[in-house]
């Protein structure tokens, strides 16, 4: 998550693209209707997956090893250099440039909070009946990603903020909150989270996007090959000494940036110079406010 968010669209004009994630949505759909809606089994690989691995074969990964820039907190002019640049989804695309499109996959906006407390209020993560928020981000619910129905239907709603950023001609999506099977790990698994990673993969896949995977070193390879994740983005691996394990699953395609107020932080100058550090390495201030504003900070190795 970020500051200053805006809520993401649930609803856009559907494009040629949209429509393939819309179609290959309700085929995934109707195959995981016949699995338990309470368990899940250890995803596999499965054709499914492997024709995951196809579509993603197909999309365009970002240049390797590429100057980068995470404009999370609002748009504007990218360093010279720049060659990939992060947006929220409700931002345009850097133009002639990779563009990511971010999206919260696994909690709910600001915005929509009263959305979610309403007709989608069964999909909200509890404990004792009570949502689970977020404590760094009160204003947020957890989504509860713990049955395949409630997967499906969080899909559903999610198709179409997918679908804005491929009709907007992002070149790839960020899905944040990946991890919140390790920060709330009595109510959640992991395997809950790869299954619905894995409809979202299929969703960008189809659109012709490329899908990241957000921190959550704990996947492994399991990212990559179960749910079919492309590339990286990894915020303060240096600090908890996880770069190298991104670069170990996705090699040259790993977008990582480090935070100026970063508890014991090393040095820049030293994280740049470390053997297992991506090449595509930034330092940002951490509440990514735009060019200009007090507080911006950018640097690059």
């Amino acid at each position: 998550m970020y500051p200053a968010v805006s809520s993401i669209p649930v609803s856009s004009p559907r494009s040629a693209a949209g429509l393939l994630g819309a179609a290959a949505l309700g085929a995934v759909l109707v195959l995981s209707g016949c699995s338990s809606a309470e368990d899940i089994a250890p995803v596999s690989a499965t054709d499914d997956t492997a024709s995951t691995g196809a579509q993603a074969a197909a999309v365009e990964l970002p240049p390797a090893g590429a100057q980068f820039d995470y404009q999370l907190g609002g748009a504007y002019t990218p360093p010279e250099g720049t060659e990939i640049v992060v947006r929220d989804s409700t931002a345009q695309p850097a133009a002639g440039l990779y563009s990511v499109c971010y999206v919260n996959g696994f909690q709910t906006q600001p915005g929509d909070r009263d959305l979610w407390l309403g007709e989608r209020a069964d999909l909200i993560l509890r404990e004792g009946g009570q949502p689970v928020i977020d404590p760094s981000w009160p204003s947020e619910f957890i989504l509860d990603t713990s049955t395949a129905d409630k997967r499906e239907r969080i899909a559903a709603i999610m198709q179409d903020s997918i679908t804005a950023c491929a009709d907007k001609g992002f070149d790839a999506v960020e899905i944040d909150n990946l991890d919140t099977f390790y920060r709330f790990d009595e109510l959640l698994t992991m395997d809950h989270n790869i299954a619905m990673s894995t409809f979202y993969a299929d969703m960008a896949h189809s659109a012709g996007m490329a899908i990241a995977q957000k921190n959550t070193v704990e996947l492994e390879e399991r990212g990559r090959d179960e749910v079919g994740f492309d590339f990286a983005i990894a915020e303060t691996c240096a600090q908890w000494n996880e770069c190298g394990d991104y670069v170990d699953v996705y090699g040259e395609h790993v977008l990582a940036v480090e935070y100026t107020d970063a508890q014991d932080r090393v040095p820049f100058a030293q994280v740049c110079a470390a053997s297992d550090s991506p090449e595509s390495l930034i330092l940002r201030d951490r509440n990514l406010v735009p060019a200009g504003r007090s507080g911006y900070h950018y640097e690059t190795c």
